[in-house]
């Protein structure tokens, strides 16, 4: 059902291969077919950066609509349907889509699994997705660290030694770059968790988000039945993902974040030396008593002066 998408990206794959080889790599060696991956995963992430700003105001939107959305929760709290409703009607209104929040994720994915397939064509030397038998052979033969590309920890000792590699030194580096592809997972969820709680600080979700933060490093677990190729694209998306989030972060801080602060600190820093320099604060005049004002009472006329004397008969 994904072809189209498995022979895009083996496709790009072999052009990018070719280019190194074309100024001056070895076409068979690993160096080529390594960076091959990596330019492939950099263009993939330059490609998807746009979303990446969309996603960052989508988040900021969001925060801002807290209010109201607890309001209507509130409000609608035993009509789920209603609720719902009302809670998409103040999205359409503020131009605010939740899906953004997640689409550079969802986006990712299926060019993982389609890298994922291809490099596992190649380990069983399948010539497809664009890839011919001698290319198949070359990625096969290749060596990073001296694992070869298409290999993984459940690879056999004789097809490892079929391609020139130790059997003991592959499973170490492959070990090696499971953890690496758990941590670099574990830092890039803690980045956007600790943003994530400074924006919404009641997020309904914010405990099972740091369990997952916590399961990441177990990832590593998942790589060690993937090819090690394909462990070099999620190291290096992971890396990208940390720096681009890093320069995002700082370029648009959160409110109530510390780069927040510091630049809300330092404008009324600035403002306060403008009003210094710019004119002189009068002291406040001290308040003035009010004078008392005494109401005088008319007095008490006896009954006989109110009423008057009756006339005698």
């Amino acid at each position: 059902m994904l072809d189209w998408l498995y022979n895009i990206v083996g496709w790009v794959l072999i052009q990018i291969h070719s280019a190194l080889t074309f100024i001056g790599f070895d076409p068979d060696g690993g160096w080529a077919w390594g960076l091959s991956i990596v330019l492939l995963t950099v263009l993939m992430r330059l490609i998807m950066v746009p979303l990446f700003v969309k996603q960052m105001h989508t988040q900021r939107s969001m925060q801002d609509m807290q209010p109201q959305l607890q309001k209507v929760r509130e409000r609608y709290k035993n009509d789920k349907q209603r609720q719902q409703q009302e809670m998409m009607k103040l999205y359409q209104e503020s131009g605010t889509n939740p899906i953004m929040g997640c689409l550079p994720l969802l986006l990712q994915m299926p060019v993982f699994f389609s890298l994922f397939s291809v490099l596992r064509s190649v380990a069983q030397g399948q010539a497809q997705y664009g890839f011919t038998h001698e290319l198949v052979e070359s990625a096969r033969g290749a060596l990073i660290f001296h694992v070869p590309i298409a290999a993984q920890f459940t690879s056999s000792s004789s097809e490892l030694e079929s391609y020139g590699s130790d059997p003991i030194i592959a499973k170490i580096v492959i070990v090696i770059a499971c953890v690496i592809m758990g941590t670099t997972t574990f830092l890039t969820m803690r980045q956007s968790m600790k943003r994530t709680t400074v924006q919404m600080a009641d997020n309904p979700m914010a405990q099972s988000q740091k369990i997952m933060m916590y399961l990441a490093p177990a990832f590593g677990l998942f790589g060690l039945g993937m090819p090690i190729g394909v462990l070099i694209y999620w190291v290096t998306s992971n890396l990208w993902t940390m720096g681009q989030q890093h320069l995002m972060y700082r370029k648009f801080p959160a409110p109530g974040s510390e780069e927040a602060k510091t630049t809300g600190a330092s404008g009324a820093a600035n403002g306060s030396a403008k009003g210094l320099l710019g004119k002189r604060k009068e002291s406040a005049p001290e308040p003035v008593e009010e004078p008392k004002i005494e109401r005088k009472q008319p007095k008490k006329q006896s009954r006989a002066k109110r009423g008057g004397s009756r006339p005698k008969e």
